[in-house]
């Protein structure tokens, strides 16, 4: 965790609020990998001490893609806990809060991707089709049901996600 982000380890417990962005383009939606992990997770992270999460989102989405995307609107709250047993999160009983906001697109895939984790591992920018997400490990688990739902269009969803 980095010293700027909301967000707190006590004992064995960490806590994070996140800002995350919903990037479709031609029926695909972005996600990223990275050289550590065996997964693929949505672009974002965390907030930082006085920064509103619309501004987090788009500062994280500029940090991991290089281009400015805009926000259309704020699309879910997602309440997240989970036993990490990835490189970041060994051993911790992990609480996150994450603001998931749909972005406008551009009506183009390019990208100036040249992120990298928080510890300096090298982040890839991965285009997957929305009705092919069931095929990867991906996070967050609900982004296929949710991007294929009509309910999708209609508010802001409130999802809680064990695992």
């Amino acid at each position: 965790m980095m010293e700027y982000d909301c967000g707190f380890t006590k004992e064995d417990n960490w806590f994070r609020y996140r800002a995350a962005a919903i990037i479709i383009e031609d029926g695909c939606v972005l996600l990223v990998g990275n050289e550590k992990e065996d997964y693929l997770y949505s672009v974002g992270g965390g907030v930082h001490m006085n920064e509103t999460a619309e501004d987090a989102v788009i500062r994280e989405v500029f940090e991991e893609t290089g281009v400015h995307y805009q926000i259309d609107r704020l699309a879910v709250i997602n309440e997240n806990f989970w036993n990490g047993n990835g490189a970041y999160d060994k051993g911790l009983h992990c609480h996150e809060i994450s603001l998931y906001f749909l972005m406008k697109p551009r009506g183009t895939k390019e990208l100036n991707d040249r992120s990298y984790t928080r510890f300096g591992d090298r982040e890839i920018m991965h285009w997957i089709p929305i009705d092919e997400l069931d095929k990867y490990k991906a996070f967050p688990t609900f982004l296929k049901d949710y991007l294929l739902s009509e309910s999708k269009d209609i508010g802001v969803a409130h999802i809680v996600t064990h695992g």
